[in-house]
């Protein structure tokens, strides 16, 4: 028996693909890409009213934080997450939800560990257009015996003129239809609403409803009735806030590109640096064309991974020009071209295989993962795919022409990527780099 053991390459050894004849084609389809992600943002704005499908981070909205409670026992339960996902999603489609834990006191005094959760929508008001109309439908049927007048909504309160009265008690059942609950009168209210116009003998009636946080509870009770919700804070975020989390996003893309850039400079070479720059602006414009492409939602969480993948770029982009400062050193007698491609060559597997790990790591996390984890996982998805185009087909073209434009000389040296030798010397032989 041989004592060598069979191995499974990826590519076999000593492979010798010829990158740096195709560049031009990969740096055209690279730049094509961008500015059809760009237009896409512009077709979004214009069919869509928005450029990417932000979320609350960005445009405003509610955040709610519910604890769940045993209705017999009064312990606090752990909430079965895609149950209460499912229900809430048929009110309102742009719901997140993610899970969160704290500590807090039960009945007895002692500390137990709360499993609640967070509910996340770009609604600030219980009702749409759609249940706002329905239960002035529903209104006028139930009560077309009270001589309605006037059936009309402001802001989260219906007004009412009838020639006869209605209480607060008698449209509770109207408004539950829609899921929606009537607020109670207090005594002024009561006094105000139930005394009929001296001049008109009309009666002139607000009924207002609770607002996205009492909507939601009433839905999950309906769901699961042994359980009792508890709304624990519950907060709006205004469209100012949003701008300003926009902006500062942007400013951190801005800041992480000039960053590696100085970091290039500093660890490599400046002509290593402007390649790595286009490559980390590449990726950015490309992801952020993707989640315009499929209107997926682009939350703080979107940033963090954008940012992810702008370092694992940059990561791999390092180790490339690694190679390929190595070789140069140990190939002098071979065009810079020739080392190029060497280096690619010899990077290749691994950037794929480390690649791979990433991209099957994360792929698991959105197809299994929900709300938050799934759109980083997205990101992270795409990121991953574009990094590796641009360490490879982005970068180093960009370092390569930078190296032949104004770093080499004429002739020989040009042609090679090496210093040019002093006026009146005769330049050195080299040996033919094939």
């Amino acid at each position: 028996m041989s004592d060598q053991h069979k191995f499974r390459y990826l590519l076999p050894p000593g492979n010798n693909f010829n990158f740096v004849s195709k560049f031009k084609g990969w740096v055209i389809f690279a730049v094509i890409a961008m500015i059809a992600s760009i237009g896409m943002l512009f077709v979004n704005k214009q069919v869509r009213g928005e450029y990417l499908n932000w979320t609350i981070d960005f445009k405003g909205g509610t955040e709610i934080i519910l604890a769940f409670k045993d209705k017999t026992t009064g312990e606090y339960t752990k909430p079965d997450l895609g149950k209460i996902r499912d229900e809430l999603e048929k009110a309102d489609k742009t719901v997140e939800l993610s899970e969160i834990s704290w500590t807090a006191e039960d009945a007895k005094g002692d500390d137990v560990a709360v499993n609640g959760v967070i509910v996340r929508t770009t609604r600030f008001s219980a009702l749409v257009p759609a249940t706002a109309q329905k239960v002035v439908t529903d209104f006028q049927e139930a009560f077309k015996d009270r001589e309605l007048h006037k059936v009309a909504w402001s802001g989260d309160r219906l007004s009412v003129r009838s020639q006869k009265p209605i209480s607060d008690a008698d449209v509770a059942a109207v408004f539950a239809k829609s899921g929606l609950e009537v607020k109670p009168w207090d005594q002024t209210e009561k006094n105000l609403y139930t005394r009929a116009d001296e001049g008109t003998g009309e009666h002139n009636q607000w009924f207002a409803i609770s607002g996205l946080a009492k909507q939601y509870e009433l839905a999950i009770e309906k769901a699961e009735p042994t359980t009792d919700v508890v709304v624990v804070q519950s907060y709006g975020v205004g469209a100012k806030a949003g701008d300003k989390l926009r902006d500062d996003a942007v400013k951190s893309l801005i800041y992480a590109i000039f960053l590696i850039m100085l970091y290039l400079a500093f660890r490599f070479d400046i002509r290593f640096a402007p390649g790595a720059a286009v490559a980390t602006i590449h990726d950015a414009i490309i992801v952020i064309g993707v989640f315009a492409v499929t209107y997926t939602e682009v939350s703080l969480t979107s940033v963090a991974g954008l940012l992810t993948v702008m370092g694992f770029s940059v990561n791999d982009t390092v180790i490339v020009f690694d190679r390929i400062r190595e070789n140069q050193a140990k190939l002098k007698d071979k065009k810079l071209e020739r080392i190029v491609d060497i280096s690619l060559n010899e990077m290749l597997v691994r950037s794929i295989l480390t690649s791979a790990t990433v991209f099957s790591t994360t792929l698991v996390m959105n197809i299994f993962g929900e709300g938050l984890v799934k759109n980083f996982a997205f990101t992270m998805n795409v990121g991953v795919i574009v990094g590796v185009y641009s360490s490879l087909f982005l970068a180093t073209p960009v370092f390569l022409w930078v190296s032949k434009t104004w770093y080499s000389g004429t002739g020989p040296a040009r042609r090679r990527g090496l210093p040019v030798a002093p006026a009146g010397t005769a330049p050195t032989p080299t040996a033919d780099d094939e």
